[in-house]
């Protein structure tokens, strides 16, 4: 039995979006209980010269959103980065999973050893077999900028962990 490229998008995106959720939830009863203002943690940042907490969750949306759509033939729905609160970010990746969920499997799955080609950055693409878009630059950059959101909250000291980067609800 084979599994399609749509099974392991949804399988690895459910547990990203979900993840991404439950950090976003537990950083705005941070603020609340802390006292401290939303605004700070959304545009917190790990390095100077990193992109703040904002950044990261619109990349996962965006990677997600525009990969998936690609790879199902469709043009992307808009996702316009006008998120200012942590409400706006749990919005946005609600939104995304709509998107991303709404796309049609059988599109996304076709012929995962067909090659696409796509940007990469300004003024430059990359070609890579269908299957390993999904799994090597969708899927990677979706994990990378969930995992830094995580380390930026989780380095404001809000309780974090774990479980809650795998996505699972603790009680």
């Amino acid at each position: 039995m084979s599994i399609t490229l749509s099974a392991i998008a949804r399988t690895q995106l459910d547990q990203v979006y979900r993840a991404l959720d439950i950090i976003l939830e537990k950083a705005t009863t941070y603020a609340e209980t802390a006292g401290v203002d939303e605004a700070v943690l959304v545009n917190w940042r790990l390095s100077p010269d990193m992109l703040p907490l904002i950044r990261q969750v619109q990349l996962v949306s965006d990677f997600t959103v525009r990969g998936l759509s690609r790879l199902a033939g469709v043009d992307p729905v808009s996702l316009p980065d006008e998120e200012t609160s942590l409400s706006d970010l749990r919005a946005r990746i609600d939104k995304a999973r709509a998107a991303v969920w709404a796309l049609d499997e059988g599109a996304i799955s076709a012929d995962p050893s067909a090659d696409i080609t796509f940007p990469a950055g300004k003024d430059r693409t990359m070609t890579l077999s269908r299957q390993a878009y999904l799994q090597n630059f969708i899927l990677t950059n979706a994990l990378f900028y969930a995992s830094t959101a995580y380390a930026i909250l989780r380095s404001v000291g809000i309780e974090l962990g774990k479980a809650d980067i795998m996505g699972l609800r603790q009680n």
